[in-house]
């Protein structure tokens, strides 16, 4: 069974930092791009970053650029989102998913841990 698990969501003052940790279990971890993506109160989930399998290459949604990044560690089966200079809109549910390389969509997430950044 596949299991995601996001950690580290909380509550910050804009400017502060966090650091999203996502747990995964019962897939081949090394040979999965992996993603971050958010949903705020009101709006559709959007992308916010990904990372290949191997993590040699990545990817960030304009809003975040410079102030999010996203790494990851093999040898413990965990992605992590790096967050920056956090700001009241990044306030959302964070998710982590997942896909083998070879396939197209995400296929597996997790559960989600809140975001919210204040004013």
């Amino acid at each position: 069974q596949v299991q995601l698990v996001e950690s580290g969501g909380g509550l910050v003052q804009a400017g502060g930092s966090l650091r999203l940790s996502c747990a995964a279990s019962g897939l081949r971890f090394s040979r999965c791009d992996m993603g971050w993506f958010r949903q705020a109160p009101g709006k559709e989930r959007e992308f916010v970053a990904a990372i290949t399998w191997s993590g040699g290459g990545t990817n960030y949604a304009d809003s975040v650029k410079g102030r999010i990044t996203i790494s990851r560690d093999n040898a413990k089966d965990t992605v992590y989102l790096q967050m920056n200079s956090l700001k009241p809109e990044d306030t959302a549910v964070y998710y982590c998913a997942a896909r083998y390389y070879y396939t197209s969509g995400y296929n597996y997430w997790g559960q989600g841990t809140q975001v919210t950044v204040s004013s």
